[in-house]
């Protein structure tokens, strides 16, 4: 839980300046940790993120969602989105479903002047 905690400080600092690499690197770190340390992760998901590392241009890639089976979510540059789709798709032994989202702000208060 500790070296968690000191990656998302980590990865807070990383995503103000646009520090992607850095970002993506301890994603990658996450998903080891929750992976060995934890016991929580599936050789399905161990697959997925390794296929996702051998993309040229994706950042980080580390399972998400409670385990087990569930997804993976990956920090891949726009340019390198359709050879990551096809690598998976050519390497993965079950059919993938890919959900691709833009990053945005997120949560917020919106103040309509109503």
């Amino acid at each position: 839980v500790i070296s968690e905690i000191g990656r998302t400080k980590h990865a807070a600092k990383a995503l103000p300046s646009e520090d992607l690499v850095t970002f993506g690197q301890l994603m990658y770190k996450s998903h080891d940790s929750l992976r060995d340390d934890y016991e929580v992760s599936c050789s399905e998901l161990n697959e997925l993120v390794s296929y996702a590392k051998e993309v040229e241009g994706v950042l980080g890639s580390r399972m998400t969602g409670g385990g087990f089976g569930g997804c993976t979510v990956t920090l891949v540059r726009s340019s390198a989105v359709e050879k990551l789709k096809a690598h998976i798709t050519s390497k993965y032994s079950k059919t993938p479903s890919f959900y691709l989202a833009t990053p945005s702000q997120g949560s917020h208060i919106v103040e309509l002047g109503v």
